[in-house]
């Protein structure tokens, strides 16, 4: 499923957020959001999934507007992981994943095996298949990620939004996810902090000051004049010899020459 968005934008008590931001991400794609903190990034997430309120502009999916579409059936095409998603509630960790399937029940197809086979193959795509009977409240944050990330993967959406989903995780645990948001059959927007990590999209949208500065390939928008004057870094890029990856060393700009 393609993502269009026309013009979006949010704004509070006169503070714009996020202004004129238009894009338009195919089908199956990889979509990578990056810029500095403040820059727009989880806002414009939100506005994708049509979660935050009174936006201007307009997101589509495929041909039909987002603001057309119910509640349930954006639920059965989306799924949002955001950076901090608690709960109050007393949740074991399957109750948690089992929400996941929520927008396809109803009285008269009530939660049962094939429900129960997607949650398990969730959670072990994450590598909690063995953690199912834990409470919410014993999770770490890391833990915690990864459960969110199941539920989602349990709606069996067209799209998902991730913000910045390797927060919280170890090393191990950032590479397995990245590897499987890459071969998941679905249109993937993701915003993440780590240049590196944000090489592996099939294209980077750089964020502003709540605005759209670049686009592209993650080579063609990644280049040094952009990584000094949005990230004010320098960086010299390395090439791996084993696969001929490229990766950046970063080192920071003096504020004041």
């Amino acid at each position: 499923m393609k993502i269009a968005a026309r013009n979006l934008g949010w704004t509070v008590r006169g503070r714009r957020i996020v202004g004129e931001v238009s894009l338009d991400i195919a089908a199956g794609e990889t979509f990578g959001l990056i810029g500095p903190n403040g820059s727009g990034k989880s806002t414009l997430l939100r506005l994708l999934a049509g979660i935050a309120p009174r936006p201007v502009g307009e997101v589509w999916f495929d041909d039909m507007p987002l603001r057309r579409l119910p509640r349930r059936e954006v639920a059965r095409r989306l799924a949002f992981v955001e950076q901090q998603a608690e709960t109050a509630e007393a949740l074991s960790v399957r109750d948690t994943v089992e929400l996941g399937r929520t927008p396809w029940l109803s009285p008269l197809a009530p939660f049962g095996p094939h429900d129960a086979a997607i949650c398990a193959e969730a959670l072990a795509a994450v590598g909690m298949e063995d953690m199912t009977e834990r409470a919410w409240t014993t999770l770490s944050g890391g833990e915690r990620q990864r459960v969110h990330i199941a539920r989602a993967l349990a709606q069996r959406p067209r799209i998902m939004l991730l913000d910045e989903p390797t927060n919280h995780l170890d090393i191990h645990h950032q590479l397995s996810l990245l590897r499987l948001i890459s071969t998941l059959p679905v249109t993937v927007v993701i915003a993440l902090h780590d240049l590196n990590q944000a090489m592996g999209c099939d294209r980077l949208a750089v964020m502003e000051g709540g605005r759209l500065a670049a686009c592209g390939p993650p080579t063609e928008v990644l280049t040094p004049e952009r990584l000094a004057a949005i990230f004010r870094v320098g960086a010299r890029t390395l090439t791996d010899p084993t696969d001929g990856a490229r990766q950046f060393r970063f080192h920071c700009l003096e504020d004041h020459p």
